[in-house]
């Protein structure tokens, strides 16, 4: 399995639009700290790759990663930064007169044709709540805690052939339960979302851990790798925050295996 991290940012991005703070100026000027919207891209032996969310940046991505056609995507939950893209791809998809696969929770489809109802014309889709395979890759979903913002679902990657360590992708979560960590347990990595370094706002108000709890976390359900994604303009990667060595921020481009 290869993931290509295509967007690590949070659902602003960097630099945010209304700001000119140090990271922001940074990202403006010389682009180190640039974020797109989260979002991945996965490429298994004898499968066609799967695009997992499809943001707002979806087009922007899809020219530098110099991929013309997305014939699949899994999404993680319905908020704007993780389906904003949506309407483009169906759009692609009707001038190249075919269709895709859009796979999700059967809620988090209900959403969407909700917001979008129009897609299905040209977006097949495919409810994943008993999970799906993926390229002799078995992946199971679970709902997880978003904080403020409700839920998402996050997904865990096991090879029944044990040819290579388990991972899972939990972009958008905060405050797990004892059983929303449960399958983050034993993994060979985690990529997980954590927006600030140490977010200092009311826990109330708050949607994703900070990087000092996604240590913690990473450490408590003993992965033994983990990148962190969905990163603020709070966090610059021109620093050294002192993280362990098997613990890195995601970067634009940033290629990965299990």
């Amino acid at each position: 399995m290869k993931i290509t991290f295509l967007g690590n940012g949070d659902s602003l991005g960097t630099p945010r639009v209304y700001c000119d703070c140090e990271v922001c100026a940074e990202a403006r000027k010389t682009g180190e700290n640039v974020r797109l919207r989260p979002s991945v891209w996965l490429e298994a032996e004898g499968e066609e790759p799967l695009l997992v969310d499809c943001g707002p940046d979806w087009r922007t991505q899809m020219e530098r990663l110099g991929v013309r056609k997305v014939g699949r995507c899994l999404l993680t939950h319905a908020h704007f930064d993780h389906i904003g893209g949506l309407v483009e791809w169906a759009d692609a998809c009707r001038w190249r007169e075919e269709t895709a696969d859009l796979y999700a929770p059967g809620e988090v489809l209900e959403e969407v044709m909700g917001r979008f109802p129009w897609l299905g014309g040209r977006l097949t889709m495919k409810a994943v709540d008993g999970g799906l395979s993926y390229g002799g890759w078995t992946v199971r979903t679970w709902k997880v805690n978003h904080g403020k913002n409700g839920f998402a679902y996050a997904y865990r990657f096991d090879r029944p052939d044990g040819r290579a360590q388990p991972w899972a992708y939990c972009p958008d979560s905060f405050d797990l339960s004892e059983e929303e960590k449960r399958p983050l347990r034993g993994l060979g990595l985690l990529v997980l979302g954590t927006s600030f370094y140490e977010e200092p706002y009311p826990r109330e108000t708050r949607s994703l851990y900070d990087v000092k709890e996604g240590l913690r976390l990473v450490e408590e359900v003993g992965a033994e790798r983990a990148i962190f994604t969905h990163l603020s303009h709070d966090i610059d990667l021109r620093r050294d925050y002192g993280l362990p060595p098997s613990v890195e921020f995601a970067r634009e481009g940033m290629i990965a295996r299990p």
